[in-house]
């Protein structure tokens, strides 16, 4: 089984899509989906669906839902059967892929593809390179992973309280790997490269301070100074106005450290902490 839930759900057994159109179905294969491999417990299940006031039939109506889901694994799998030449491959069912446990349900992912897990995978060794020092390496790593993401986390799914909290999980671990490879590529002096990117970044992601640091950053390391002090006049104006805060410390450096060209400043880490970063 092929997952992804980086942008669109596309779910596949054998190379057959067994993604529902409807959107309660789509819901239930989309929290499976995610969680591929493990039991989803049916109160979370219920709680996605209905958001803490299910019908008196929540149960019942759940275990339609999953017999849909298993009518088209079924419908694919007899697809993928006439294809396949491995007799060992046939004796799987679609209640051996969508599997009933006691007190919940189990997507078994048959040892396919996720797009969650690949993206854990690369990020972790970017982590690992730029902790090491490997700069070039990170960048390439993290680059990967990030395209793999081809938009919002279950972009085309109708979410309950379930599936908006794992894509707002799934986007700050986006975030943290952007913020990563964009450090790497600073690191090995590809600034200028990366204005376009940091000029949208740093329009959508406004109180970002990380962001617009290495923005800031960018420009000044490019030869825009004036621009880059811009920037943070701009960060500043909006965290007052829309926050009631000012920079932190670190960016308030950052800003210090242009004006009067110092060789080094810091930028705060998101996660907290601060990393060292040549000005010029």
């Amino acid at each position: 089984m092929d997952i992804e839930v980086l942008g669109t759900l596309a779910v596949r057994e054998r190379g057959v899509s067994v993604t529902p159109t409807a959107a309660k179905p789509r819901q239930v294969l989309a929290l499976l989906a995610l969680h591929a491999d493990q039991v989803v417990p049916v109160s979370a299940l219920i709680e996605e669906l209905w958001a803490g006031a299910p019908p008196r039939s929540a149960r019942t109506t759940l275990q339609t839902y999953v017999l849909q889901l298993r009518s088209l694994m079924a419908s694919a799998l007899e697809q993928g059967k006439a294809l396949d030449e491995q007799v060992d491959a046939s004796r799987r069912t679609a209640k051996d892929v969508l599997v009933t446990l006691s007190g919940g349900y189990r997507l078994n992912s048959g040892g396919g593809t996720s797009d969650v897990r690949e993206f854990d995978r690369l990020a972790g060794m970017g982590y690992r390179a730029m902790d090491a020092g490997d700069f070039p390496r990170a960048a390439r790593l993290l680059r990967d992973a990030l395209s793999l993401w081809s938009g919002p986390a279950f972009a085309d799914v109708q979410g309950g309280i379930q599936l908006d909290m794992e894509a707002q999980r799934l986007e700050e671990t986006r975030l943290c790997a952007l913020d990563q490879r964009i450090e790497a590529d600073l690191r090995i002096g590809r600034h200028r490269e990366l204005l376009a990117e940091l000029t949208v970044l740093a329009s959508r992601y406004r109180t970002h301070e990380t962001l617009q640091g290495q923005f800031m950053l960018a420009l000044h390391r490019s030869g825009r100074r004036g621009e880059a002090l811009d920037v943070f006049q701009r960060l500043r104006a909006t965290l007052v106005r829309e926050l009631g805060i000012e920079p932190s410390a670190a960016l308030r450096r950052l800003q210090r450290s242009i004006l009067m060209a110092g060789p080094e400043t810091r930028v705060a880490a998101e996660a907290g902490g601060e990393r060292l970063v040549r000005v010029g």
